[in-house]
């Protein structure tokens, strides 16, 4: 008769079967922290564009609320078009230039810059319009 050779593992086997288990486990969790810890620093990145993005916009619709308000006290006490320029340059905020029939001014906040241009109307109340609304992001550096 032959003899049925039996297959047997020592003790040392399975210690080696659970130190490549532990190692697995503690490389996968390694592996997930650092997954965590990389979207973190994306999620925060994000979240600083998004808030200099909508803080330069809410600044430059306040400049344009305010300029509304100048041109239209300005052009209640003005009589012509050519006095009206005038006086509404000299009432002008610092950072804002008349350039022919439109208002022209930057607002900047950390990478974005927003170029915005209020076009003057004809009438006599001195309202103004949105001409140009355009930003732009310098984003060199910044996801590296």
């Amino acid at each position: 008769m032959q003899q049925k050779s039996k297959l047997s593992f020592g003790p040392g086997a399975a210690s080696i079967i659970l130190i490549v288990v532990i190692l697995s486990m503690s490389i996968l969790g390694l592996l997930s922290y650092m997954m965590a810890r990389n979207d973190l620093a994306l999620t925060d990145r994000s979240a600083r564009v998004t808030e200099e993005a909508y803080e330069v916009n809410s600044r430059a619709e306040k400049s344009f609320a305010q300029l509304d308000a100048v041109s239209v006290q300005t052009a209640a006490e003005t009589d012509s078009r050519d006095e009206y320029l005038e006086k509404l340059s000299e009432a002008l905020p610092e950072n804002m230039s008349i350039d022919g029939d439109k208002v022209v001014w930057t607002e900047e906040e950390g990478t974005h810059t927003l170029s915005c241009e209020a076009l003057l109307s004809d009438d006599t109340e001195g309202h103004i319009s949105w001409g140009k609304h355009k930003m732009t992001v310098e984003m060199e550096g910044q996801w590296n």
